[in-house]
């Protein structure tokens, strides 16, 4: 690479730091200041002072949430682990099936049931909560109520979609020749040369559930069933606040969403890259 086309690429990398920064600053603050001493949580650079940090926040929440009256950490670690990972495995299974069945298969009324999930994409779930409450008022304090209604997902059927219909169709039909039937050829041939679509699927899913506050807060009063978004909202509205252990409680919150992205990263970056998540 010559000096002229480094200097040209120079701004692009300058605004990709400076747009990184920028995302990353607020992450850095959570994390310094939930080691920082209680005191110094809200005073700015201060908790950047490496001296002074310790664990204390994180041993104050592990304490502050140890009881039947005010739940257990670990339940709350649980509650939400179960939901999401049911979400996310279910709607790869569902989604994908659907999205199978709509890219490579021919039957009646699929253009407009296509059309119908295109339409789905830009109704935000506020405009449907509170309908979706009435409806299933009956089931409130249960898992099940946190985990059925998100396993199907139009984004996911559309990321899919998106995705099986650059594969090309001769395959299908060199399997079809050797015999195979609808199923097999989804399970044996393009699920396994999908696995970038279901990495950027299982991430953008677990994102969403995992952080999921709307729903849980209509429809969970049991403190028992608690998420861990909603009890960290019930958590910070304890009086006197206690900064430094909401901050320690949030990097918790934050630790697996790093983990699963970390382990999918390969698989996430080659499906930004490809059909999965275009248009």
């Amino acid at each position: 690479m010559s000096r002229r086309q480094r200097q040209a690429l120079l701004p692009r990398y300058l605004t990709l730091l400076i747009t990184g920064a920028l995302f990353l600053a607020p992450v850095a603050y959570m994390v310094a200041a939930s080691l920082a001493p209680a005191e110094d949580t809200l005073s700015g650079f201060e908790v950047f002072d490496v001296s002074q940090w310790g664990l204390h926040n994180y041993a104050g929440v592990a304490s502050s949430l140890s009881s039947d009256s005010t739940g257990h950490l670990y339940q709350f670690f649980l509650v939400s682990f179960t939901v999401t990972v049911s979400v996310v495995g279910l709607g790869l299974l569902v989604n994908s099936m659907a999205a199978y069945a709509l890219s490579r298969l021919s039957w009646r009324g699929r253009d407009l049931t296509l059309l119908g999930i295109l339409l789905l994409l830009v109704v935000p779930f506020e405009a449907v909560a509170v309908p979706m409450f009435y409806l299933y008022n009956d089931a409130r304090n249960t898992l099940w109520i946190q985990i059925a209604p998100f396993v199907g997902n139009a984004l996911s059927i559309f990321l899919f979609y998106s995705f099986f219909s650059g594969i090309p169709k001769s395959i299908d039909e060199a399997a079809r020749m050797d015999g195979a039937g609808p199923l097999r050829i989804f399970f044996r041939i393009i699920a396994p040369m999908s696995k970038p679509a279901y990495a950027s699927v299982a991430i953008l899913t677990f994102l969403a559930q995992w952080g999921m506050f709307l729903w849980p807060v209509l429809m969970i009063s049991d403190p028992s069933l608690r998420p861990l978004p909603l009890q960290i909202s019930v958590f910070a509205g304890q009086l006197p606040p206690a900064w430094g252990q909401v901050m320690a409680f949030g990097v918790l919150l934050v630790i697996p969403v790093i983990i699963v992205f970390l382990l999918f990263q390969r698989w996430f970056i080659e499906g930004v890259a490809s059909s999965a998540v275009k248009g």
